[in-house]
């Protein structure tokens, strides 16, 4: 397997709506995955919650990569998300991630600082809600 990088997995749980979520899920994180977001951990289901309000909330997006850097298994990145949600509201999310991969090339571990570059104050929050 190719190890999955942030715009694979980030396209594939919020802006390919035709893709199942634990699909999208399986494919990219790792059975034992944990998150950290703002200093907030989650375990795989907590984060399948989060992708599954996520997804409710948001029409379509996109992202996009400034810096990218691979290490063995070491990952890290920073990119800005960019989400209309249903309601017609745009938000431009920075985000700084270091992410550790499984064996076989999934993350198995993120964290990650997010910055709410525009939009309304509420959508700041984006990247905890459940």
């Amino acid at each position: 397997m190719t190890s999955t990088d942030i715009t694979r997995a980030l396209n594939d749980l919020l802006f390919t709506p035709d893709l199942g979520l634990a699909e999208a899920v399986d494919r990219h994180f790792a059975p034992d995955y944990r998150q950290r977001t703002n200093g907030v951990w989650s375990d795989r289901e907590s984060f399948v919650q989060h992708m599954t309000r996520l997804r409710s909330l948001v029409r379509d997006g996109h992202m996009e990569v400034h810096d990218e850097l691979r290490d063995g298994p070491r990952y890290a990145d920073r990119h800005t998300v960019t989400v209309t949600r249903h309601d017609g509201r745009v938000a431009v999310t920075e985000v700084y991630l270091f992410a550790e991969m499984a064996p076989d090339g999934r993350f198995r571990r993120v964290e990650e600082t997010t910055r709410l570059v525009s939009g309304h104050p509420d959508d700041g929050d984006l990247g905890l809600v459940k």
